[in-house]
């Protein structure tokens, strides 16, 4: 299943399969040694900051190194890399990483990107205006779809394109006439509407008809026909490694506040020319998201990995604004699991996936399984209780299921003093401990009592209320007013997200990704408003407050 995951991508690499990926792009934090290099500013990234800054560039390209080397492990024979840098460092990476871990045979392309224009700059140097994606590939037998322009030259559409017909398009003129220089062809000299060409047409007369039928002849005073060749039937042009028709997101509606943000058309261009649909694409540094957005919205399977809460949870956002029917399932990991979303889940998905968090097998069945759920590899039960307080009947109900399912391994687990089971619940209840303890101590039974929190990590989300104050009406008779986000976590807060335009159905699309101070303002029309807003702590955990408002003469809360 797709997945964003929360944390070192080193580590998470490692527990990749050999072999499984299909294209990996990675916008590592460049060589700079700058402030700026610390955009989200939470532990996570400032952790990874100083992780690659604690010695020189030897420090810069050893860290980086370490990951690419398990990148070319997990990517497949037909797999490609892309790996975005930019002046700092660009020789070493290629040099002393991707030279040695691909190897210079499997060296395809250098592209240069430009991603902004000439400025003024007071420093003895020229402006730089280009980054560098270097592509290698892990064999000969990669994929490969030539790229195409994203529009045809201004200068070559000028010269050539000159002329517009009734509905609108352009076209140019070409001579259907055969080449002299070729020599006549006898089979293809006839006469069409008074017009015989001396040396023949350039094709057969059905074909020539046929153009003549779509309205694609120019015929000139002279009664002289000539191909019209519509512009929004030619093809972009390939492209090259230089990469100049595609600008960065800084003016453009894509921005979400994040300083080193890719544009889509980037990613699309590269997804598109080194993959095929349902690929599996891995982004190691997610940063804003914007590989995972536009591989979600060319049907490819993908895997996001960030050390940042912000960028884990901003491409979260990101994806839930997109989502629509064909939208594929994923999940989200994080170093800590939200309290209520495990206990409202599904009874069944809680089972199979808590027994599999315990490195135990569950069930496949749902009934007729004595009220056991699943079985540890060395096939003592285990039963699961997707909640708090467990009762003293528990245990009862379970000891006698156990000796039921299986009496021979019931009796040799007494007699080896192992478990005869284990039960895995939020909490447990007075009763439920002083009954295990009355087992073990009186007759050598024992059941192991396992809280999920011993099993994955658990945390509360975070606390969120929602006031606001009515601010009048501007020129344009829209209500204007100022809404406050006020939270409280014990971990701290991130920052709060904004949906003005809340449905119910579609979910939760916010038209604001990232507001660090929870105060924002908006303009309504009269009528009834269903506003959601989001609250995003430093373990990555939410809680959402939806407000329904009504617009009239006044501004009231209606629920």
């Amino acid at each position: 299943m797709n997945q964003l995951i929360l944390g070192d991508n080193l580590e998470v690499l490692k527990k990749i399969e050999s072999e499984t990926v299909d294209m990996i792009y990675l916008d590592p934090p460049f060589f700079s040694n700058q402030n700026y290099e610390v955009i989200w500013g939470d532990k996570g990234e400032i952790r990874s900051f100083q992780d690659r800054w604690s010695g020189g560039i030897e420090h810069y390209i050893a860290w980086l190194k370490e990951r690419v080397e398990q990148m070319h492990r997990i990517l497949k024979q037909t797999g490609s890399i892309f790996l975005h840098c930019d002046w700092h460092a660009n020789a070493y990476i290629r040099v002393d990483i991707l030279d040695k871990i691909f190897g210079y045979s499997n060296y395809i392309s250098e592209i240069v990107w430009k991603r902004t224009t000439a400025h003024n700059t007071t420093s003895k140097k020229l402006g730089v205006l280009v980054d560098t994606i270097y592509w290698y590939s892990k064999s000969s037998k990669f994929i490969f779809y030539p790229p195409r322009a994203i529009a045809h030259d201004e200068k070559y559409l000028k010269n050539q394109y000159k002329f517009i017909d009734k509905n609108g398009r352009k076209y140019r003129l070409h001579s259907i006439e055969r080449n002299p220089a070729l020599g006549i062809r006898p089979n293809l000299i006839y006469k069409y509407k008074n017009y015989t060409p001396k040396f023949g047409w350039m094709m057969e007369l059905e074909k020539l008809m046929q153009f003549d039928k779509d309205n694609k002849l120019h015929w000139n005073t002279k009664g002289k026909p000539q191909r019209k060749i519509f512009l929004d039937e030619v093809e972009k042009p390939i492209l090259g490694n230089l990469w100049d028709d595609i600008s960065n997101v800084q003016s453009s509606k894509e921005k979400i506040g994040y300083p080193t943000q890719k544009p889509e058309k980037l990613l699309e261009r590269i997804i598109k020319m080194s993959t095929n649909e349902n690929d599996l694409i891995l982004d190691p540094f997610i940063g804003g998201g914007t590989t995972i957005a536009v591989t979600e919205k060319l049907n490819r399977k993908w895997l996001g990995i960030d050390q940042s809460v912000q960028a884990v949870k901003v491409t979260d956002l990101r994806l839930q604004k997109d989502l629509n029917l064909f939208s594929q399932p994923y999940v989200v990991q994080l170093h800590k699991y939200d309290y209520d979303e495990l206990r409202n889940r599904k009874a069944f998905e809680f089972e199979t996936w808590i027994i599999e968090q315990f490195d135990g097998i569950p069930n496949k069945k749902q009934h007729g399984d004595f009220g056991i759920d699943g079985k540890t590899k060395e096939n003592r039960p285990i039963q699961v209780k997707r909640s708090d307080n467990i009762g003293r009947n528990v245990i009862d109900n379970f000891k006698s299921a156990i000796e039921r399912f299986d009496k021979t391994l019931y009796n040799k687990n007494i007699a080896d003093k192992k478990p005869i089971g284990f039960i895995i619940a939020f909490s447990f209840g007075r009763g439920a401990v002083a009954e295990v303890a009355r087992l073990k101590n009186k007759e050598n039974i024992i059941i192991e009592l396992v809280p999920v929190s011993e099993i994955v990590p658990i945390a509360l989300k975070p606390k969120l209320t929602v006031t606001f104050n009515d601010l009048g009406t501007d020129n344009k008779k829209l209500r204007k007013i100022e809404f406050i986000a006020k939270a409280e976590s014990e971990s701290g807060i991130e920052f709060f997200a904004w949906n003005w335009k809340f449905n119910q159905e579609k979910g939760f699309s916010p038209e604001i990704l990232l507001d660090k101070k929870g105060k924002q303002t908006y303009k309504f029309k009269a009528g009834s408003h269903k506003i959601a807003i989001k609250v995003i702590d430093t373990e990555g955990l939410e809680n959402i407050e939806i407000i329904n408002l009504t617009v009239n003469g006044k501004v009231k809360q209606t629920d």
